[in-house]
């Protein structure tokens, strides 16, 4: 084997490497600095250092200074894991008070000595960063803080929603009235069953049907989502933590000006205080404007605001309009499709009128069930004092009202003591004949 291991041995090697030789030689090496802190959290801030990519005084130089010209925001989030605890302060200044050599100790320990001897160390690390993060945050806020407060005031000033809102209320007492009396609002998650309830050929829903009365009768309410300002953008809103980060700001700039009044010769914190301290005062305004606007919204539309966040409240209105556009859609698809197959030559059916043939009797057999129900719907309004317009205001109002003060019945229905009372007398008269 001796002769094998001489014939195909590499190149490379060589002597034999002593291993016991080696180890003390490392240990020798390793043994050379003093380590004062803990050797993972040593080794963390050495990888830290080395991405800031400066010497251990410039660093501190810049923390002192309120320098982001030259510290990296990323860096020094990261530096802020490195404040010296309690303990190792107390360590460190022991080594110190002992008058040993700083050249023995490792280079983090060194850097964390000049780190124990910056005043305030943790509230200027928190305001180099947020004054790096400032102008982010305000225009991260802002947009939202508008969009709840044009979304809210919209949607409560609308008045085409309101009218749209109301004929739904009316048609959902009406398909209510053998059951219940007429009731004076609904919830919003009621929005939803408008796109869930199919007619009885399940061809189309009841989104679709309300839709196209509102094309046919009442078209001027049909843009009513040009009126709802930013509810998309609403809808995505957590007023809750927007509030919280405003107080955030607020208390960041409030540190600024305590510690400026300690160290009033910064020209940093004196111009960062004069050209930000307007924009945080009319941020919280903004947010005390948005909590109230929405309060306000929440409340008309009869919601519990500590159940409906806005991330709730808003979708509700979203997935309305969204619907809305796309039963108008689906109603002008199937509109369509109609007059396709009364154009269409190859149709069997029997021979028609001219009026059949023009395509206008589908066009009235579609509409017969609509017109049936608007009549039925104004029928109820007859023996008032004043007539009910459809489109003006209070006619909703007026067939609601009339629903709730009395239960629908078909047009050919009576009362059971009526109805017994004409059967009595039919009796009646009906043996006297035979007699």
């Amino acid at each position: 084997m001796s002769e094998f291991e001489e014939q195909f041995k590499t190149k490379a090697q060589g002597s034999p490497v002593n291993i016991n030789t080696l180890k003390i030689k490392v240990s020798q090496k390793a043994s050379s600095k003093i380590n004062l802190i803990e050797a993972n959290r040593a080794k963390n801030l050495a990888i830290t250092l080395r991405k800031g990519g400066l010497k251990a005084e410039d660093i501190c130089k810049a923390i002192e200074d309120f320098d982001l010209q030259k510290l990296n925001l990323d860096f020094m989030e990261l530096l802020t894991r490195f404040v010296p605890t309690d303990y190792e302060r107390k360590v460190l200044q022991q080594y110190e008070a002992d008058r040993k050599p700083l050249e023995e100790l490792a280079e983090e320990d060194r850097f964390m000595i000049k780190l124990t001897k910056i005043p305030r160390l943790p509230d200027r690390m928190k305001i180099i960063i947020f004054m790096g993060n400032f102008t982010d945050s305000l225009q991260l806020l802002t947009p939202q803080l508008n969009a709840i407060i044009a979304a809210s005031m919209s949607i409560k000033s609308s008045v085409k929603l309101k009218k749209i809102l109301e004929i739904i209320l009316a048609f959902g007492n009406y398909m209510n009235s053998s059951k219940k009396g007429g009731v004076y609002g609904f919830r919003l998650q009621s929005l939803d069953l408008l796109l869930e309830t199919k007619s009885t050929d399940r061809k189309q829903t009841l989104m679709n049907y309300i839709v196209d009365i509102i094309q046919k009768n009442y078209p001027d309410l049909n843009a009513f989502h040009a009126e709802l300002l930013f509810v998309d953008k609403a809808a995505a809103v957590s007023l809750e933590s927007v509030v919280q980060d405003v107080r955030s700001l607020q208390q960041g700039l409030e540190l600024i000006r305590k510690t400026f009044m300690i160290q009033d010769t910064s020209t940093i914190l004196k111009d960062f205080l004069s050209d930000n301290s307007e924009k945080v005062d009319s941020l919280l305004k903004d947010s005390k404007t948005a909590q109230e606007a929405y309060q306000s919204v929440v409340d008309y539309f009869g919601e519990d605001i500590k159940k409906m966040p806005p991330n709730m409240f808003f979708p509700f209105f979203q997935r309305f309009i969204r619907g809305y556009k796309q039963a108008e859609q689906d109603n002008e698809v199937r509109r369509k499709q109609e007059e396709m197959a009364a154009q269409d030559p190859g149709d069997t059916s029997p021979p028609t009128s001219k009026g059949q043939q023009d395509g206008k009797l589908p066009t009235m057999r579609n509409k017969a069930p609509q017109m049936d129900l608007m009549a039925e719907l104004k029928k109820k309004q007859q023996g008032k004092e004043r007539m009910v317009y459809e489109g003006k205001d209070g006619a909703i109002e007026d067939i609601i009202t009339d629903l709730r003060n009395q239960p629908y019945r078909r047009a050919d229905a009576m009362r059971r003591s009526v109805r017994k009372r004409m059967d009595e007398q039919n009796l009646r008269i009906s043996g006297e004949v035979s007699l």
